[in-house]
């Protein structure tokens, strides 16, 4: 296998063209990664790339979707071709469905969010697993962004909910059996980073109490430098679960 990483650690980000994937991406370029930028859009991988300026170069666009078990295979070929070994993976790529009753939401949109949320992540892992068993130095890490939804449901939410509570058990099962081959599985949880997806916010979100009213966010950088000291840990180390949310948003207690 090529080794064209020039000595530098390899981290894989989906979900890498915009919101917290870019702010980790770019995290993880500054700390010295090279890094893999996964995405459904390849202009936004693009605009990635270039916010991180004289570190460009170190960062790899490959356009795919993470719930298509072909194209994740061509991602990690790529990654074998380009660098030869993988040391980190955030499995960041999610998406939600519009907050309709039960009754009302299309196994279509079911099915999408259950594709990218919970099937991309376990393709991606899949994939890590074999490389990382494979490669020398053996072994590496995986970061899952589960998120607040991993614990507790907003109205109107049963696919993202749903997903990212599975998003628990997947993290818990590949911490366990990765254990052997030295690769290290953990999941941050987050409530409300300030991105594209959380924008609505500021005008009012629906409360479990009926009421609707705004959220209070945090920048994603918050989060970003989060996972950058996830994937430095040594790998005899490991954050199973990290929380990093804003401190006024209703989470804890009731409300």
């Amino acid at each position: 296998m090529a080794n064209g990483n020039g000595g530098k650690r390899v981290a894989m980000v989906t979900g890498a063209g915009s919101g917290v994937g870019r702010s980790a991406a770019l995290a993880l370029l500054e700390d010295g990664y090279a890094v893999v930028l996964v995405g459904r859009r390849p202009a936004a991988l693009e605009e990635t790339r270039d916010l991180a300026g004289s570190l460009r170069a170190h960062a790899l666009a490959v356009p795919a979707d993470v719930g298509d078990p072909r194209a994740v295979a061509g991602v990690f070929d790529r990654i074998r071709q380009r660098f030869g070994r993988l040391d980190v993976l955030f499995n960041n790529a999610g998406c939600g469905a519009p907050p309709v009753p039960l009754e009302d939401l299309s196994f279509e949109t079911w099915q999408s969010v259950v594709n990218v949320n919970l099937t991309g992540m376990f393709l991606c892992t899949q994939q890590a697993f074999r490389l990382m068993k494979e490669q020398d130095p053996r072994g590496g890490r995986i970061v899952n962004n589960g998120s607040i939804s991993a614990h507790t449901p907003r109205p109107h939410s049963m696919p993202y909910t749903a997903t990212k509570h599975a998003v628990t058990g997947l993290t818990k099962s590949a911490a366990l059996d990765g254990r052997p081959f030295d690769i290290a599985c953990g999941q941050i949880d987050i409530g409300n980073a300030a991105t594209p997806m959380t924008a609505r916010m500021a005008d009012g979100v629906a409360q479990a109490n009926g009421t609707v009213a705004p959220e209070p966010t945090i920048d994603a950088g918050h989060v970003a430098r989060a996972v950058v000291y996830m994937a430095n840990l040594p790998l005899d180390a490991n954050v199973l679960t990290m929380t990093v949310m804003a401190t006024r948003m209703p989470f804890a207690g009731r409300g």
